[in-house]
């Protein structure tokens, strides 16, 4: 997974509610296992027409926010079915943070575990940065070891638990968190094969 400290991008504004894990990535597309060639299909009904060219009235495909790698959403954001695709497309498609007012618990945990940070602020924050963004190119700074969002005016503190910050920072996934512990796992299958 790869770490995040630092990241300042720019921001594409989904102003809209409960996006559910089946409009991020649609259940058509989940066959694959890989991690990668997942972001050609996120939000695939809302960016394709049904001969698979672009719709020109859903705002992403607009080229201001070609290189976007921020997501502003509303409240309840992966909502829906478990799938950890959802995740899977965010990245593979550029987004390293998505910040909203709230979002499912298993998108925010699976966000986490792919290395995307999930940040939950007051909606009254993110509909400012939601209408800036419609108006013009803006960027956010956010900086995670300080637990800092930077708008370029103001500096907006969240939380993140010490456990998934810790994991972020340093990119690490599950399976590293285990070999962390390779010394004691190996000394431990030692000590059982003299017994």
């Amino acid at each position: 997974m790869e770490a995040i400290q630092y990241h300042k991008g720019l921001v594409y504004p989904l102003n809209r509610e409960n996006v559910d894990t089946d409009q991020i990535i649609p259940k058509q597309f989940l066959k694959a296992i890989e991690r990668t060639g997942f972001g050609k299909f996120l939000f695939y009904n809302w960016r394709y027409n049904d001969d698979g060219s672009l719709r020109q009235d859903f705002t992403m495909n607009d080229e201001k926010y070609n290189s976007a790698s921020i997501i502003l959403a509303g409240k309840n954001f992966g909502c829906g079915s478990s799938r950890e695709h959802a995740a899977w497309a965010l990245l593979d498609y550029g987004f390293r943070v998505v910040i909203a007012p709230s979002f499912a618990d298993i998108f925010y945990n699976n966000a986490l575990k792919n290395g995307i940070l999930p940040i939950m602020l007051e909606q009254s924050i993110i509909q400012d940065w939601m209408e800036k963004a419609e108006r013009d190119s803006f960027t956010l700074a956010v900086d995670l070891e300080a637990q800092t969002i930077t708008d370029g005016v103001q500096v907006i503190a969240f939380d993140i638990p010490a456990y998934h910050k810790e994991k972020l920072v340093n990119g690490w996934d599950d399976i590293d968190l285990t070999l962390l512990l390779k010394d004691k796992i190996e000394a431990y299958e030692q000590s059982r094969q003299l017994v």
